[in-house]
């Protein structure tokens, strides 16, 4: 079922969730131990993120230094494939301009649509480690857009070799990102709108927002969009933290803010037991206000940990 589709037919707000693949070489039972205490629940999608390969610089025996490419983690279609065996819930596997060029993302989407999954969830990328701001390769798309784009073109049965006869329409439903409080690399959050506008002109039938901690972002954000001319539904995503280290690294790797009363009521705490605590409360009190206040959804990013995120549904939902 698309993601639209579970949208418009919901009589109330529900939440869903995204998971990271394991790393390379790990074991599919983490991804099933992650999954399994969120099923009471009922979710209806789960996204699945993708991560492209990176290069690294490696010393030889001989002294010299080698460039090797690295694939830290599984694609998603495998593992989209192996929830949807175990599980009755809709994946939506991610689609990364960054590390590919049309061809394979085309051959990715292709292998989608033979497994029937009608969802995708279509991102840009973000920059290689070392990289001040995203520079695709040569032949790789620029803007999102580019990639929305070319799947809505294959929901019409355009593929890129346009020579082919008779070619079956894909049927994707494409989610597209976006970020209460701006894009790290958009100039204002007025012009980060509208290439947010662009992206949903283009196809996207829904958004998913970036992890945000203070909800009045989120809601000047949505009012801001919707006085843009975006009117597909905003669904905002959530992360709680769970430890000291969060109130650094999600930050720095995410261009978020965490409000010094969140911050000050963490940095308090005597152990990470009750900074968990301390972040499944605020995530409560979030969930709770966006609902009440006319979310269809709530999207949590567990990164790998359902046990807290448990706790909050089970008292919001």
């Amino acid at each position: 079922m698309k993601v639209i589709d579970i949208l418009d037919q919901s009589t109330r707000p529900f939440c869903s969730f995204e998971l990271v693949p394991p790393l390379r070489g790990g074991d599919i039972r983490k991804i099933h131990a992650a999954i399994e205490p969120l099923m009471e629940f009922a979710p209806p999608f789960i996204n699945i993120t993708f991560h492209r390969d990176e290069e690294e610089l490696r010393p030889r025996p001989d002294g010299s230094i080698a460039r090797v490419v690295v694939t830290k983690r599984p694609g998603s279609v495998a593992l989209a494939a192996a929830i949807m065996k175990r599980f009755p819930v809709e994946v939506v596997p991610h689609v990364v301009c960054g590390g590919a060029t049309p061809h394979q993302i085309e051959n990715t989407l292709i292998d989608l649509h033979f497994l029937d999954i009608e969802n995708v969830m279509a991102l840009r990328g973000d920059p290689l480690p070392g990289q001040r701001a995203f520079a695709p390769a040569e032949g790789e798309y620029r803007y999102c857009r580019e990639l929305v784009e070319q799947i809505q073109r294959m929901n019409r049965g355009q593929y890129l070799d346009d020579s082919i006869a008779d070619a079956v329409p894909a049927n994707f439903c494409v989610g597209v990102a976006a970020y209460p409080e701006k894009h790290h690399e958009a100039t204002t959050l007025d012009a980060d709108i509208r290439h947010l506008k662009q992206k949903v002109d283009a196809g996207a039938r829904y958004i998913v927002t970036q992890m945000f901690f203070d909800n009045n972002a989120f809601f000047r954000f949505r009012d801001a969009c919707r006085q843009a001319g975006i009117n597909v539904p905003i669904i905002p995503g959530l992360k709680p933290i769970s430890t000291l280290n969060h109130l650094e690294t999600l930050p720095r790797a995410f261009h978020i803010n965490i409000p010094d009363k969140l911050v000050n009521r963490a940095r308090a705490c005597p152990d990470n037991a009750r900074v968990r605590t301390v972040g499944i409360d605020w995530a409560v009190a979030q969930s709770a206000e966006l609902v009440a206040r006319g979310a269809p959804a709530v999207h949590y990013y567990t990164m790998g940990n359902s046990d807290n995120i448990r706790d909050i549904i089970r008292q919001v939902f």
